[in-house]
């Protein structure tokens, strides 16, 4: 059984057209992208913009690694630790002074008290 010459250049065509990349007409995400920096990453920015040049430059990078800034409500910075073995570290070098540290470097900006808590 053979099968003719055109029909087989046809399925040819066929496979070859199922196997070709379709340009997608996608929306830019330019402007997605803009809205999103305006309306989450500029307020926390400014928000936490010189409490965490601070931290970033008084803490350890050994810790700073296992630590994020939360929240910033009413003078407290609230700082998640990854873990109690971190978090106790931590703590611990804050009663040596560097809680005294990040509170003078950040007077500026309202910092009055550091909660710590276990958390990612």
């Amino acid at each position: 059984m053979s099968t003719p010459i055109k029909q087989v250049s046809g399925d040819l065509r066929r496979t070859w057209k199922s196997k070709q990349l379709r340009a997608l007409n996608l929306p830019m995400l330019g402007q997605e992208a803009l809205e999103l920096f305006e309306s989450h990453i500029r307020k926390k920015h400014e928000k936490f913009g010189g409490l965490s040049t601070a931290w970033n430059t008084l803490v350890p990078d050994m810790l700073a690694r296992h630590c994020s800034l939360a929240a910033f409500t009413r003078g407290t910075l609230t700082v998640n630790v990854d873990s109690s073995s971190h978090l106790y570290e931590l703590k611990q070098l804050m009663l040596a002074g560097l809680e005294t540290q990040l509170l003078v470097a950040c007077r500026g900006q309202g910092l009055r008290k550091i909660a710590l808590k276990r958390g990612g």
